[in-house]
């Protein structure tokens, strides 16, 4: 039987560092991976998939990313019920990563921090370009029109914030 999952997108959140009773690290966030298909209304949707990492992989994990970070995640499918204080059984279906990849530099990651930071709109151009060229990441304006010569045909294009899975 096989039970593996492989995911490519980014953090919608910083990853929620905690331990057990143990002492064991656990990690728990969320990874936006952009569908390859858009809606009716030609826009790119999202699948936010829950996902946990454990122990030593889990600090590493917590330490080095961020919201926004693009990351690939190895793993596998996993799930679970509980009762929740109202009585009522809660199903969670969560990805238990096993590795996971660090999928733009530094340097990059920097860059898009300072520039959603500052609100400069350029950062987010062509969301989706970005996501199937992690290789573009962190060019902005002109460079980026340069860098990839399928982001909007030299157009710009504008996306609001409110756009984005994150």
């Amino acid at each position: 039987m096989i039970n593996r999952v492989v995911l490519c997108g980014r953090l919608t959140r910083d990853p929620e560092l905690r331990y057990t009773q143990s002492g064991a690290a656990v990690a728990s966030f969320t990874v936006a991976v952009n569908r390859q298909f858009t809606n009716a209304q030609g826009e790119r949707e999202a699948d936010f998939i829950q996902c946990v990492i454990w122990r030593k992989s889990a600090e590493n994990f917590a330490n080095f990313t961020h919201k926004g970070s693009l990351v690939g995640i190895d793993g596998r499918l996993q799930t679970r019920n509980y009762e929740n204080k109202e009585g009522n059984r809660v199903y969670v279906t969560e990805v238990v990563v096993d590795n996971f990849s660090l999928l733009e530099s530094r340097a990059e990651s920097e860059q898009r921090q300072r520039d959603e930071g500052s609100g400069y709109s350029n950062s987010n151009q062509d969301n989706y370009s970005q996501s199937k060229h992690p290789a573009s990441q962190g060019n902005t304006g002109t460079q980026n029109k340069q860098a990839d010569p399928f982001a909007g045909n030299g157009q710009q294009i504008d996306i609001d914030e409110s756009d984005l899975p994150f």
